[in-house]
């Protein structure tokens, strides 16, 4: 039942298509992986929403290809992620 919500929230809102592919992957390294993401993709992530954000996790969590990744790991790092970002938006840019 959650695959199916997930699914919904993403397609009724259209959100695979309103990240650019380099965002996607660079927030999906960022998650899944290691490494971190740069100011410019932060902001089109906090653009989309926590919705949107956290519906994407949950779906690739859902993947088959990613049954050996520890969910409490990834979510724990999916929100370290939104929190970065969203603090980095709402700080002032310093100016030159």
């Amino acid at each position: 039942m959650a695959m199916k919500e997930n699914d919904q929230i993403i397609k009724e809102n259209n959100y695979e298509t309103k990240m650019g592919l380099p965002c996607v992957v660079e927030a999906f390294t960022t998650i899944f992986k290691i490494g971190s993401i740069s100011n410019k993709f932060c902001s089109e992530l906090v653009v989309l929403g926590k919705v949107c954000h956290s519906a994407l996790v949950k779906r690739t969590l859902e993947n088959l290809l990613f049954k050996d990744l520890n969910p409490v790991t990834i979510i724990a790092k999916s929100i370290e992620t939104w929190n970065n970002c969203l603090a980095l938006i709402d700080s002032p840019s310093p100016s030159a």
